[in-house]
């Protein structure tokens, strides 16, 4: 399926690096871990604030406490989200031509509070699941007043642009010639991300190793 551009969603600037399969939407969720949701205050003061995620279903999900102002502030009112990737920083042999690659995604569309008990815990084990792949099954699950202090909103996917940068630096003619194409080094220089050695609770005892839902997050995401 194909992303289907709104005019605020449409992108105009770089438009050759825009990316239409909506499968490459839920690649750049599937390897998130943080978006940064917008959202217009009752006063009218934009705000940006990171947090946690998960998707399933054509529906993002964020969470946090009741009293959150994000929380209040996207429920029944139009918000944004974006996630980005940063793979490497591009060299140039010109400092306009300076750059990242990069994968991106940002959504549009109404935020609506998830309400329903059912519904809410499933969101809640999306989230927790899309961060910490294996928890929901071990740990604790919340408690009634730690269930009420929890708010879930909920955005759907439907309005949503992705845009990618892959590749070299882009050069002007005048910078290639003989005399100046060894003047500076120009190439990409890549951002691999990995997972460290966990690091146990120091409540833990020293016999406990880490589970395989814990090591094995090397294995299911890989360098990014």
């Amino acid at each position: 399926m194909t992303l289907s551009p709104t005019r605020r969603s449409t992108i105009r600037r770089g438009k050759k690096r825009a990316v239409t399969d909506r499968a490459a939407l839920k690649q750049v969720l599937d390897a998130g871990l943080i978006c940064h949701l917008a959202f217009v205050t009752p006063d009218g003061h934009p705000v940006v604030v990171p947090t946690g995620y998960g998707h399933e279903d054509g529906t993002l999900y964020v969470h946090g406490s009741t009293g959150a102002a994000s929380l209040r502030g996207g429920t029944d009112a139009e918000v944004c989200v974006n996630v980005t990737l940063l793979d490497g920083i591009i060299y140039s042999r010109a400092v306009f031509h300076h750059s990242v690659n990069y994968r991106s995604a940002t959504i549009h569309g109404v935020g609506r509070q998830v309400t329903d008990p059912d519904a809410k815990l499933h969101a809640l084990r999306v989230i927790t699941e899309h961060i910490a792949p294996g928890s929901w099954d071990h740990a604790r699950g919340p408690s009634k007043q730690e269930f009420a202090k929890t708010a879930v909103l909920a955005l759907d996917l439907h309005e949503a642009a992705v845009k990618v940068r892959t590749g070299g630096p882009g050069e002007e003619p005048e910078d290639l010639t003989p005399d100046r194409i060894g003047a500076s080094w120009a190439g990409v220089l890549p951002l691999v991300r990995s997972w460290g050695t966990p690091e146990p609770c120091e409540h833990l005892p020293e016999s406990f190793e880490a589970p395989d839902y814990v090591t094995r997050r090397e294995m299911r995401d890989g360098p990014q």
